[in-house]
């Protein structure tokens, strides 16, 4: 059974001067989920999310939080994990969260929440000490102190090591299974295909397509390349009866159906032995319906 939506966006716009950067954007978001907003540089992402989480006035559109319009208790009942956030250099770990702590009614135990994000063997480093892993490990703390159910993370794995990104993914994925529900923004498809239940892409302030991951994937890259060293063909490659193409030693051959293509290339006697299949992916739908032009 579907979860009642903790989140509904409806028709929101939102108007700089005579710039228009968000132009009627609707879309829910269900309790227990992780919502994934992702879009190109001056796509209207950021906008959106900064109205959403009341730092923005909106222009017009309706925000309902639980069903019913934002309230003032609003900014207390979310957590925000900021991409970009000056920390005090003169404070330790400890006594950044200690005072955190202290600024919420009911936060949760500092404890448990050290543990949670692996803070234990950081907490007498200095903040400017930090790496840029342990930094967004802080970061992630003080977005759950509050006790929050809606939690809003902002490019969370930017500028991480492989290990760094996993270990933060780790982390949100266990937020994820105490039933909290997340809105993510980010560049990283492999982020967003790994973490998101649902996903919006935004173009130009709109929302060009949304779905699961998978849908997307099936919607708008339905289909592999088989990718085959030059000498692996002994027959013309005008028999291959699939769109094909060369790039530089190798040649990229085009299927709908995996299964039929590597069945007729077996009959055409190629050899298959250093065969490399690369199924669509979301950085592929990405852009598909964004395109490959370098956004400022």
């Amino acid at each position: 059974m579907l979860q009642d939506p903790i989140l509904e966006i409806i028709n929101l716009k939102k108007v700089f001067h005579k710039t228009e950067a968000v132009k009627d954007v609707s879309f829910s978001v269900r309790k227990g989920t992780c919502f994934g907003l992702l879009g190109p540089n001056g796509a209207g992402k950021t906008t959106t999310l900064e109205v959403i989480e009341d730092i923005l006035p909106k222009t017009s559109g309706r925000i309902l939080y639980r069903g019913q319009e934002r309230n003032s208790s609003f900014r207390e009942e979310i957590g925000i994990q900021f991409q970009h956030t000056s920390l005090l250099n003169f404070l330790s770990v400890k006594e950044t969260l200690q005072t955190f702590h202290k600024l919420f009614h009911n936060p949760v135990d500092l404890d448990e929440l050290i543990e949670r994000c692996d803070l234990q063997p950081l907490l007498n480093r200095m903040n400017n000490k930090l790496s840029g892993g342990q930094q967004q490990r802080l970061m992630v703390a003080l977005a759950l102190i509050n006790r929050p159910e809606l939690i809003f993370f902002d490019e969370p794995s930017t500028g991480l090591d492989p290990q760094a990104r996993r270990n933060l993914w780790a982390i949100i994925e266990r937020i994820k299974d105490e039933g909290k529900t997340l809105i993510l923004t980010t560049h990283s498809m492999e982020e967003a295909e790994f973490l998101c239940d649902e996903i919006a892409i935004m173009d130009g302030g709109t929302i060009i397509a949304q779905g699961s991951p998978n849908a997307l994937i099936s919607t708008y890259c339905n289909g592999s390349t088989i990718i085959l060293p030059r000498y692996a063909f002994g027959t013309d490659l005008n028999d291959i009866p699939f769109t094909w193409r060369i790039r530089e030693d190798t040649i990229e051959i085009d299927t709908d159906n995996i299964h039929a293509g590597l069945t007729r290339m077996l009959n055409l006697d190629i050899d298959l032995s250093k065969m490399l299949v690369r199924s669509g992916n979301l950085e592929d739908v990405f852009l598909h319906l964004t395109g490959k032009q370098l956004r400022d």
